[in-house]
């Protein structure tokens, strides 16, 4: 080491840094330091400690042992206005933002001195522009996209004049296209000799613009690493303690009869903020996986219920169901026709938190399937060796990983319940599986094996629609891409002809003018 390299301080360090809740550690003896100028990846499976690590540093959390060292002096912050004040800036997964206001409004309200909106407006427009992230400070919250949206989050931090931002899976919700352009402002802020905390599971990503990273795995450090001499399966190999399985996928499956379609599927939005679909049509056959890409509040969510059925519709013939005209038909109804869901909220959506593992999976069953789980009629008693044996097959078969044998579907992490709801819906060999952001927040390791079991289903003779912002999901698992933008879908395109740049464009809002198959080749 140099006299140069020996005298520069750490931006931050954290020493044996330590979180309890009871009994459990889920941060255990942390050490970690960030250097001024350096953007540092914080890896690390689902439940790892990333959350709970980064929310102790921005004052959410206070340590239960260790030392937080800012700039060379210990510190103790106790709040997000002190981490602040001390010059950490963090822009969190999901936004904070009152749609009604404006997006000076949202950035006055997040700071700490009492200024003039018309000088927070006045500054967040030069900021917007030092940094490539163009902002209209008088526009409406609820008419921006979500790439717009996280632009206020940045500007909103970089405003505190941050020296370290920590940004938690900041491109999630990006199109290829904005990612790139999110990649140029931490190039300039690093130029600056700011610092940036990069947590991500996309590891190309981490690979392309981080400096170092920082590995955890239950609760402590395991490694560290200069990514760029990573490779992707290298990376996931540290994060998991074991190789990451690659999908696996059948390109000589037989394609069969129309499963499911939709045709001229027109549906209003239900609130202010909602997304109108526009003469949606699609159609996906047996042995096919389609998967719709998308930035999300592009219609994603009232597709999903559209096609669920959880809001019919008024016409019969907009979704057809193995033939059957099912456009009135409730949830219900369709399980019996062969459909399963997989809606994208885990937590009081697609399970109850406060109920066991095999009430939920109970509760999910259709009337008919129910009986196999009762004696006596649809309401005679409950079998339940039958209905925990089915719990302990799907656990098994979906790699579930719980405290106890039947615990609240709420005690699991959401890698692991996600696993088991998958699961749960696959076990009743549904022709037809519709699912909405499958692996949302999973780790690799649960992502490849959900990944896996749906182009399994496909193979197995169903149809299955994936709706997934994750671009690598939807190019692993696809065999026809389409992409939702504005509430319109457009062509499919079979997943070798479909390229980054042009879903990216799709996404972007660029329409194909026609959502019917035969467009594809038009192009």
């Amino acid at each position: 080491m140099t006299m140069t390299e020996a005298a520069i301080v750490p931006l931050l360090s954290v020493r044996k840094l330590t979180k309890l809740f009871g009994t459990f550690a889920a941060n255990n003896g942390i050490d970690l330091e960030i250097m001024p100028g350096e953007i540092h990846a914080l890896l690390g499976e689902n439940g790892a400690g990333k959350s709970t690590l980064v929310k102790m540093l921005f004052g959410v959390l206070s340590p239960t042992s260790g030392e937080i060292v800012w700039n060379g002096t210990p510190v103790s912050i106790s709040s997000p206005g002190e981490a602040r004040k001390l010059g950490i800036g963090m822009v969190f997964q999901h936004f904070s933002l009152f749609e009604a206001l404006t997006v000076a409004e949202n950035i006055a309200l997040s700071l700490d001195d009492n200024v003039p909106l018309s000088k927070v407006a006045e500054e967040a427009a030069a900021l917007s522009r030092q940094y490539g992230l163009p902002l209209d400070p008088s526009a409406h919250v609820a008419d921006l996209s979500v790439g717009e949206r996280q632009r206020i989050e940045i500007v909103r931090a970089l405003l505190q004049n941050p020296r370290l931002i920590i940004l938690d899976e900041p491109t999630s919700v990006l199109t290829p296209q904005e990612a790139d352009k999110l990649f140029e402002t931490l190039d300039k802020l690093r130029a600056e000799g700011r610092s940036v905390l990069y947590i991500s599971h996309r590891l190309e990503e981490v690979q392309r613009i981080c400096d170092r990273a920082t590995v955890l795995r239950h609760g402590k450090v395991t490694g560290a690493c200069d990514p760029k001499s990573e490779t992707p399966s290298s990376l996931a190999r540290m994060m998991v303690g074991a190789d990451v399985a690659s999908v696996e996928r059948d390109q000589s499956v037989a394609i069969g009869a129309v499963k499911l379609e939709t045709r001229n599927l027109t549906v209003a939005a239900r609130t202010p903020f909602a997304v109108s679909l526009k003469g949606i049509s699609l159609s996906v056959r047996a042995g096919e996986v389609l998967a719709i890409a998308g930035v999300a509040g592009n219609g994603q969510g009232e597709l999903f219920d559209a096609l669920s059925g959880e809001f019919p519709q008024a016409d019969a013939n907009a979704v057809l169901l193995n033939g059957v005209p099912a456009g009135t038909l409730g949830i219900n109804r369709r399980r019996l026709l062969g459909a399963s869901f997989v809606p994208e909220e885990r937590h009081g959506h697609a399970a109850v938190p406060a109920l066991s593992l095999s009430e939920n999976l109970l509760l999910a069953r259709s009337q008919s399937d129910r009986a196999a789980f009762l004696s006596g009629g649809p309401l005679g008693l409950i079998r339940q060796g039958t209905l925990s044996d089915a719990t302990k097959r799907i656990s098994a078969e979906m790699d579930v990983r719980k405290a106890s044998i039947d615990p609240p579907a709420g005690s699991l992490s959401g890698g692991n319940l996600q696993k088991f709801i998958v699961g749960r819906e696959l076990d009743r060999q549904p022709s037809v599986l519709i699912v909405n952001q499958p692996t949302w927040g999973v780790d690799a390791g649960a992502a490849s094996r959900i990944r896996q079991a749906l182009v399994d289903l496909a193979r197995s003779g169903s149809a299955v629609i994936v709706i997934s912002q994750d671009l690598d999901e939807i190019f692993e698992v696809a065999s026809q891409i389409a992409v939702i933008s504005e509430g319109r879908l457009s062509a499919p395109y079979p997943a070798g002809e479909m390229t980054m740049e042009k879903i990216g464009l799709l996404m972007g809002g660029m329409h194909d003018g026609s959502n019917h198959p035969e467009a594809a080749h038009a192009h």
